[in-house]
């Protein structure tokens, strides 16, 4: 049986670091929602056409899209052995799909691993973010500050705030993902599936907390 994971956890908690690790260690691909459906999009897909058409208008795109989508990754060859969901499913109904999809198939989900960080150390770490207008060197203010006030370090660019970074939105965006998501996290604890990892701190200890409920399984 292959290695079938998702990973969960709030923007900014450290997925997208932490499925590319796994992808290293473990040699199995990291399937982020976002991502694929940028793809499908890209490649002119019938789902990727409907997608699109959403999209355009800033609405987002229905469930049974996004649900198609995800299967369409799931059935490639790099997938034999296993795979990480990253952003996916993010409601119930999605959650329902997937299970009765993987099921199907004779590839249910090993483990659904929650990394926890919470709300105040969130908003801390993402409004503190600055990326340079020249290079894109990203920067924080408290975590990792540039030498020189309000300028990379790398080409003396001006560091500045991204819209999405600023307090008020990244406090929107926790709010959202708490109201969606929590709920997959009850949905999950009582599947027995659901393992929680202290998302603050070294990025290596992290990493190892994870391989250790992953090695256990």
């Amino acid at each position: 049986m292959g290695l079938n994971l998702i990973l969960l956890g709030p923007p900014g908690a450290g997925k997208g670091t932490q499925a590319k690790k796994l992808v290293e260690k473990y040699g199995i691909p990291q399937v982020s929602t976002g991502d694929i459906l940028r793809e499908a999009v890209k490649t002119g897909t019938p789902l990727g056409v409907e997608a699109k058409s959403y999209m355009n208008r800033g609405a987002l795109v229905p469930d049974e899209v996004v649900i198609g989508i995800v299967k369409e990754r799931l059935k490639r060859d790099d997938c034999t052995n296993g795979y990480v969901l990253d952003g996916f499913p993010r409601t119930i109904s999605q959650a329902d799909a997937l299970f009765s999809y993987l099921n199907e198939c004779g590839c249910p989900i090993n483990s659904v691993i929650d990394i926890r960080v919470s709300k105040e150390y969130l908003v801390k770490r993402l409004s503190g973010r600055r990326v340079c207008r020249s290079c894109g060197s990203g920067y924080h203010i408290e975590f990792s500050p540039s030498k020189g006030t309000g300028r990379c370090d790398n080409c003396g660019g001006e560091l500045f705030q991204r819209d999405d970074d600023r307090e008020d939105v990244v406090t929107k965006r926790l709010e959202t993902y708490e109201a969606q998501t929590s709920p997959l996290v009850d949905y999950y604890e009582k599947s027995g599936l659901l393992k929680t990892v202290n998302g603050v701190g070294d990025v290596e200890v992290i990493f190892n907390d994870i391989c250790k409920i992953i090695d256990g399984r």
